[in-house]
Formats: C-alpha cells, structure tokens, sequence
C-alpha cells in the first residue's frame, strides 16, 4: 500500500510539473506536437517592425497608382489578359451599379418563367423562415427564430440589389445561399418577393375588370 501511494503521489507531482495548474496564467509557449504555423513569422496588422522609416506594418499605396479591378478579380488582377467586368456583369453579380451603390436595375428580362423559377426557388430556400406570403410567419417562427417581413416599408423601399446582396451574403441569423444559388436563381427571388410586396399592397383600382372578376369582385 505504502508503494502504490508513493507511485501515485509522484505522478500526480510528475503530471502537474508538466501541464500546470488548469487555469494558471504563464507566459511559457506552450507544448505542441503540430503547431499547424500557428506563430509562423509574419508581419500583423497594426503592430511595428524596423524595416520601415515609420515603423509601421500597415502600408499606404503608393502615390499615384489606383486599384486594377476589384475584390471580385481578385485573383485575375496580374494577368495581362485580364479585363475588368462590364458595369452590366457587375450588376448580375453584386447588386451594384457602377457608382457603388446598391441598384434598383433588374438585370434581366423579366417574364413568367423566370418569375415561377423565382416563386419554386424561394419556396424550397427562404419560405419556412420568411412564410409563404414573406411576411416572416414562417414555421420556424413559434420556435423563436424570427425572420424579416419583406412587407416592411424598408425593404419595400430598398434597391433590388439590396435585396439580393442579402439573398447573396446573408444578414443576422441569415446565412447566405451564394453557395447554394446561382446568380440568376437569386435574382429570380428577388422578382418573386417584389411580386409578394404587391400581392399584399395592391389596391382595387390598380386592377383590370377581367382580374376583378376573376377574383369575384
């Protein structure tokens, strides 16, 4: 018995001398097998280094020289070849126009098809959180996971390419379905949820005698 105690106590003495107390503060870097370049040498952002005259590791761009496409070529800048997308192929694939700024330019030829293609993609996509009618009644809302009503005046107001950068990248608790959408599909959402907007805000004038009475009116 005296033994097996006298075992146990240099074990536990052995373990503690090697891994610490859990929770003790020590400015000893630690034991890694695989450090995976954890503390490879690099220069961080906003520290110092002596390499230059203001010590700074951030850098300016040099003076006179502007941006050669953008984060979209980001990857094609220094080919030779490369030339910059149009303004109308930056529109299909951020939303924005040639100023920036989100547009309300559809970019492509709106009919039924690609309105029905916008109403099954939105129903496979986005409805059991934002609700058949986008008014964010959707299924997982008594489960507490509440999502926008696109009847809202702000996105009722908002560009279409506001719109669809959100489809794209996502907002809050929203993911985004860039990954899982083609550009096209998304901007058929968008047409559908412009159709949601007015199918909940149209107003008896605004319809034909033939569409009132079809709805019985």
């Amino acid at each position: 018995m005296r033994t097996f105690l006298t075992i146990y106590v240099l074990v536990i003495a052995v373990t503690v001398s090697i891994l610490g107390f859990r929770g003790s503060l020590t400015e000893k870097e630690p034991v890694e097998v695989f450090n995976d370049m954890d503390r490879q040498a690099k220069y961080k952002p906003q520290a110092e280094n002596s390499f230059h005259a203001n010590r700074q590791n951030d850098r300016l761009p040099p003076k006179l020289t502007m941006s050669r496409g953008n984060a979209l070529d980001v990857k094609n800048v220094f080919n030779p070849e490369f030339t910059a997308k149009s303004a109308s192929e930056e529109l299909v694939l951020s939303g924005k126009g040639a100023n920036g700024e989100f547009s309300d330019i559809f970019p492509y030829s709106v009919d039924f098809e690609l309105m029905q293609y916008g109403q099954e993609s939105y129903n496979i996509f986005c409805m059991t959180c934002h609700g058949v009618a986008g008014d964010g009644n959707g299924v997982t809302k008594p489960y507490g996971i509440l999502a926008t009503s696109y009847h809202d005046d702000r996105l009722r107001d908002a560009p279409d390419g506001y719109i669809y950068d959100v489809i794209t990248n996502g907002k809050g608790l929203m993911y985004g379905l860039k990954d899982r959408l083609s550009n096209k599909q998304r901007w058929a959402i968008v047409l559908y949820l412009r159709a949601l907007q007015r199918s909940q805000s149209a107003s008896l004038e605004s319809l034909s005698t033939t569409e009132k009475s079809e709805l019985g009116l």
